[in-house]
């Protein structure tokens, strides 16, 4: 079995709920309540899902990089990766919505090597929760460049 702690299901529930409420207040807000967290710009990751076929929105602290938007799947350091991160990897292409307005369509890949380091680092300095979640699970928690489309 791997390191990290197991998803709680009233925890999931509860996630779930903020994160539909944290995106409605970034859509009703024009991204005035709900742009920033933990001092960290937040987007909506609009995914496709795997199984269900439906229209997924995620709230996701993020990083601009050289034109290229980058996530983390830490899933809070849990033994499993998020679902947003199955639905990329399953179907990559998404949309990201920022806080100030723009949206653009976006093809998702998982980065590697010298890439994924030096986003890693970037995401560690920016929100250095993220160093913990890794110590706390066996899974190598992946960085998600969204390329434009």
């Amino acid at each position: 079995m791997s390191r990290g702690r197991k998803y709680n299901p009233a925890i999931a529930t509860a996630q779930k709920f903020a994160a539909k409420l944290h995106t409605l207040l970034l859509r009703a807000t024009k991204g005035r309540l709900g742009g920033r967290m933990f001092d960290s710009p937040v987007l909506v990751l609009v995914t496709t899902g795997r199984k269900s076929g439906k229209r997924r929105e995620t709230p996701l602290l993020y990083l601009e990089d050289g034109g290229v938007v980058a996530v983390i799947a830490s899933n809070g350091g849990t033994a499993n990766h998020p679902a947003w991160f199955l639905n990329l990897m399953s179907r990559p292409e998404a949309e990201v919505r920022l806080a100030d307005g723009r949206a653009f369509r976006v093809r998702a890949e998982e980065a590697r090597g010298e890439e994924k380091r030096k986003l890693w680092e970037r995401a560690v300095s920016m929100y250095p929760a993220y160093e913990d979640y890794q110590r706390r699970t066996d899974r190598g928690i992946p960085v998600v460049v969204l390329r434009r489309m």
